[in-house]
């Protein structure tokens, strides 16, 4: 590549140092091509042979090569290029190929969630209707519990009713004879032996 700016730039010298743009110089301030002027323009023909020659063999020597390497670069660029729009190409069929896929896999999760939603909701209506039983089982004991209590309560005082109106009855009938008559019976009793009384 230096090679090739090296040479473009000696080319842009000897045209600068062309012939006809120092006779075009001349003619322009006016000064006449003397008796030196044919020898000079033959010095400059010959100047100009070798220097075009010299860049000539430069270009010829340099362009080859860059233009080999050029070449070579160029086509490895477009292999890249080529497998890289291989792989993109690749990858773009992988992304169609998932997303075909996608509504499958969202239906799925979709299905999956329901089931396991159901089966949440069916194990949750089971576990409330455990608790439900075991709470009507709490329920009917302390009711059975609080009636067996009432039950208690209500014999209780009916017994203490019962004593206490035979408690009255026996005082409005008791007087001084029946009294004595008790008081008799009593003593009695304590004056027969015990095997006497079972009889």
């Amino acid at each position: 590549m230096k090679r090739v700016a090296f040479g473009t730039l000696l080319l842009g010298l000897l045209l600068a140092g062309f012939p006809g743009a120092a006779e075009a110089q001349e003619k322009e301030t006016g000064q006449k091509a003397g008796e030196e002027g044919g020898a000079e323009d033959i010095w400059r023909v010959v100047n100009f042979v070798i220097m075009a020659g010299a860049v000539g063999y430069l270009i010829v020597k340099n362009a080859g090569p860059f233009f080999v390497a050029r070449t070579r670069k160029i086509r490895e660029e477009i292999v890249q290029g080529e497998e890289a729009r291989q792989e993109a190409d690749r990858r773009a069929a992988e992304v169609d190929r998932r997303l075909a896929n996608l509504e499958a896999d969202i239906a799925s999760l979709r299905a999956d969630s329901e089931r396991e939603a159901q089966h949440e909701f069916e194990r949750m209506r089971e576990r409330t209707a455990a608790e439900i039983a075991k709470v009507q089982a709490h329920a009917e004991q302390e009711i059975a519990a609080a009636g067996k209590t009432a039950r208690a309560e209500l014999k209780r005082y009916a017994a203490e009713l019962a004593i206490g109106l035979a408690q009255r009855k026996i005082l409005t009938r008791m007087n001084a004879e029946t009294q004595d008559g008790l008081v008799t019976v009593f003593v009695n009793e304590l004056g027969t032996p015990p095997d006497a009384r079972a009889h």
